[in-house]
């Protein structure tokens, strides 16, 4: 069953996806021309990789609807849960899920072996991000790639499916997920139940968001971590190779050795058993030959054994390194968990100052400026106006389309001297139509890093009344 979940992603990176259905449409239709123009450029059939303008929540529904549905009981849960008991194909979900898919449960390896496969041009050179969009834009496409994607990652994800399909409802697919968020098997859980029959709109957008959410944190704490990680771990499969390499040459070393042992051996015994026809010089030469051999044989041995026990050594300190490295990685993530606690304090502490006083933030002066607010939380929305009035600015907000109309942002964009929005938790939708009319009225804008009290704070401090002008991201 397609889900028709809201998109709360959003890309600018339109001339690489162009570039990805250009890729996809040489190895697909070999008629398509190489480069498209201006008028290819804007066809009806180039796939579009945008949701819906309008979300799928009723207009108007308020904060509690929304609370009981992201935490239905067990009768609601089953109510939802939809009759067909066959799992939703790729090319079935929602084009705004493609993306945290092919993020999540592939790697970059297995995606490009399998664009390989499918012979499609560029994929052998192109860079991760290419790789990604190429993946997207394959996911939608059913009679070309997309069942080879699917099963793909069926394969890859087979004992999370055969886990998840035991859940006959809602509720126990919830506890399935729940069980692998707690242990942090993401991925294959996540494809499981984004496929999963029982599996309801309001489930895969609150399941969408915590994964969405997983992937800002987990990328900002460990990405120092990660690329250390990856190349201790490469050092250390070169080292591992190169030991397997010098062993199996020593091996081969000690086999010659013993089969010119057993040969001369087996010289001496004859010589031995015969009368003593051979001239002495002959079997000087002979004995001469056998040490030589022996000696080379034992010459080698040692070296070969002392470049093994070199290289033992940089393997156990390659070890040590990675060790250290998990250790730093522990303690980074005991870190960002004492700052998210502090910066939550900060927060609350914030908002009751906001409310008890009349005195501008830090002495700051907007002198009138109206400032519109798209996105956030809308249980912020008093300490955010609160923060705003203190420092003499007129505030307006719209929560970008969850409960208030888009049709309303044109006209509070134009009331506004500046619309500021927080990019990790807004709509596709919403910043399109706030950049669109920022630029056809001439009006700045400012995205804002979070949604945190702090980060308005921050962004209010840059804010000097002046001509309205279109800003810069």
């Amino acid at each position: 069953m397609p889900h028709s979940l809201y998109p709360t992603e959003y890309s600018e990176d339109l001339p690489v996806s162009a570039r990805g259905t250009q890729l996809l449409a040489k190895v697909f239709d070999p008629g398509a021309p190489k480069s498209p123009g201006p008028a290819a450029s804007t066809a009806p059939s180039t796939p579009s990789l945008t949701a819906p303008s309008t979300p799928p929540w009723a207009p108007g529904a308020g904060q509690a609807a929304i609370a009981s549905a992201l935490t239905p009981s067990r009768d609601a849960a089953a109510k939802l849960a939809p009759a067909s008991k066959r799992r939703t194909q790729i090319w079935e979900l929602h084009q705004s899920l493609h993306c945290s898919i092919i993020g999540t449960c592939l790697s970059s390896g297995e995606l490009r072996r399998l664009l390989v496969r499918l012979k499609v041009e560029g994929a052998e050179t192109a860079d991760d991000h290419d790789l990604h969009v190429l993946g997207v834009l394959l996911a939608g496409r059913s009679k070309t790639g997309a069942k080879h994607l699917q099963k793909t990652l069926d394969r890859r994800h087979q004992a999370f499916l055969n886990q998840f399909a035991r859940a006959k409802d809602a509720v126990a697919l919830a506890g399935l997920w729940e069980d692998a968020l707690a242990r942090g098997d993401i991925p294959g859980a996540y494809w499981a139940l984004l496929t999963h029959p029982a599996a309801t709109d309001v489930m895969v957008k609150d399941v969408f968001g915590q994964v969405h959410m997983l992937s800002h944190l987990v990328g900002a704490a460990n990405r120092a971590d990660i690329r250390r990680l990856r190349q201790l771990e490469e050092d250390n499969a070169a080292l591992t190779t190169k030991l397997e390499r010098q062993q199996r040459q020593l091996r081969d070393g000690f086999t010659s050795r013993d089969e010119t042992i057993r040969r001369l051996n087996g010289m001496l015994a004859r010589a031995a058993s015969q009368e003593a026809v051979v001239p002495a010089l002959e079997a000087a030469e002979d004995s001469r030959a056998v040490k030589d051999a022996l000696a080379e044989l034992d010459k080698r041995l040692a070296h070969e054994t002392g470049r093994r026990e070199r290289l033992e050594q940089r393997l156990a300190g390659a070890a040590a390194s990675l060790a250290e490295a998990e250790r730093a990685h522990s303690r980074a993530e005991a870190e960002l968990e004492s700052l998210r606690q502090e910066l939550t304090l900060l927060e609350s502490r914030l908002g009751a100052t906001l409310q008890t006083t009349d005195a501008g933030a830090d002495g700051l002066d907007l002198q009138g400026l109206t400032v519109l607010y798209v996105g956030g939380r809308a249980n912020q929305a008093p300490q955010l106006k609160g923060l705003v009035e203190s420092t003499k600015g007129r505030f307006l907000y719209h929560d970008g389309g969850i409960e208030h109309s888009p049709t309303l942002l044109p006209g509070l964009v134009s009331r506004a001297d500046i619309a500021v929005f927080p990019v990790d938790c807004v709509s596709h939708d919403a910043v399109g139509a706030v950049k669109r009319v920022c630029g056809q009225l001439g009006k700045r804008y400012l995205p804002l890093r979070t949604s945190s009290l702090t980060c308005l704070l921050a962004g209010l401090s840059g804010m000097q009344p002046a001509p309205a002008s279109v800003a810069s991201v």
